[in-house]
C-alpha cells in the first residue's frame, strides 16, 4: 500500500473516531472535567456496546438525570403524531451546538415557546412570534433556529396535503441510507445536516442504532414496531 494512502487513510479514521466522540459527548452533555473519563469508560465497553446506552444504564438509581427518562421511554421508539415528529425534529435542530441535556431540560420551554409544536399554528407565525421567541430565555435564542422551524412547519404541511401526513412521507422515502435520508432532508427542509437527521431518524426508528442489543430498552423498542425492524 502506497506510504501517502496510508497516512491519509489513518488521518481520515482518527478524525472519524474524534468526531464520534465529540458527537457524543456533545448528546451526553458531559462536563469538561468529565468528559475524558467518561470516554475512557465507553472506549473500555464491549465493542457492541452503546456508548449511550452504557451511559445512562449504568447512572445510579437515585439520581435524577434528563438521559433517563429520555432513554428509557423516548429514544428509538416510534412517533406516530405529526406534531410530536415535527417536535422531535426542532430540538434535535436546537441541539446543533449544545448538549442534548440543555434541550432535555429546556423541552418543556420549548413547547410552550411553540405553541406546544402545533405545526399549523407555527407555520402561521408572524415577525411578532419570531421576537417573543428571540427574547425567551427559556429557549435557544438562535435566529437561523428560529426561522426553521416556521419554515419546516410550512414545509410539513405541504408534504401533510401531498402524502396525507409528515409520518406517511417519511414512511414513503423509508428504507433509505442515513447519507441518502441526509440528501433528501437537505433539499427538502432547513438546517437539516447529516449528524441533525441521523439523530431524528434513530430518535423516532427510522435508522437502527438507538440501543444496543444489550440494552434494557432494547427489547421494548423492538416491541414497538420501529420502522427499520419491519419489512
Amino acid at each position: 500500500m502506497n506510504l501517502s494512502f496510508q497516512q491519509n487513510l489513518y488521518t481520515y479514521i482518527s478524525f472519524k473516531r474524534l468526531y464520534t466522540s465529540c458527537c457524543l459527548l456533545s448528546r451526553l452533555g458531559l462536563a469538561a472535567e468529565n468528559s475524558i473519563l467518561r470516554k475512557n469508560k465507553f472506549h473500555m465497553a464491549n465493542a457492541s456496546t452503546n456508548p449511550y446506552c452504557n451511559f445512562v444504564n449504568n447512572l445510579p438509581a437515585n439520581e435524577a438525570n434528563v438521559h433517563r427518562k429520555y432513554h428509557h421511554e423516548e429514544y428509538g421508539f416510534p412517533i406516530h403524531s405529526d406534531d410530536e415528529l415535527f417536535c422531535r425534529l426542532i430540538l434535535e435542530i436546537n441541539q446543533a451546538g449544545l448538549s442534548w441535556a440543555t434541550i432535555l431540560k429546556k423541552q418543556e420551554n420549548f413547547r410552550a415557546a411553540y405553541s406546544q409544536f402545533n405545526i399549523k399554528k407555527v407555520a402561521a407565525y408572524t415577525q411578532v412570534d419570531i421576537d417573543r421567541l428571540l427574547n425567551d430565555a427559556g429557549i435557544i435564542r438562535n435566529k437561523l433556529k428560529v426561522n426553521a422551524a416556521i419554515e419546516n412547519a410550512k414545509t410539513i404541511l405541504l408534504l401533510q396535503k401531498e402524502f396525507g401526513s409528515f409520518q406517511k412521507w417519511l414512511q414513503h422515502h423509508h428504507p433509505k441510507t442515513k447519507e441518502e435520508w441526509t440528501k433528501l432532508f437537505k433539499k427538502t427542509f432547513r438546517f437539516t445536516g447529516g449528524e441533525i437527521v441521523n439523530e431524528f431518524l434513530m430518535s423516532c426508528g427510522f435508522l437502527k442504532g438507538a440501543h444496543s442489543e444489550d440494552c434494557p430498552i432494547y427489547k421494548k423498542v423492538i416491541h414497538s414496531k420501529p420502522s427499520w425492524n419491519t419489512k
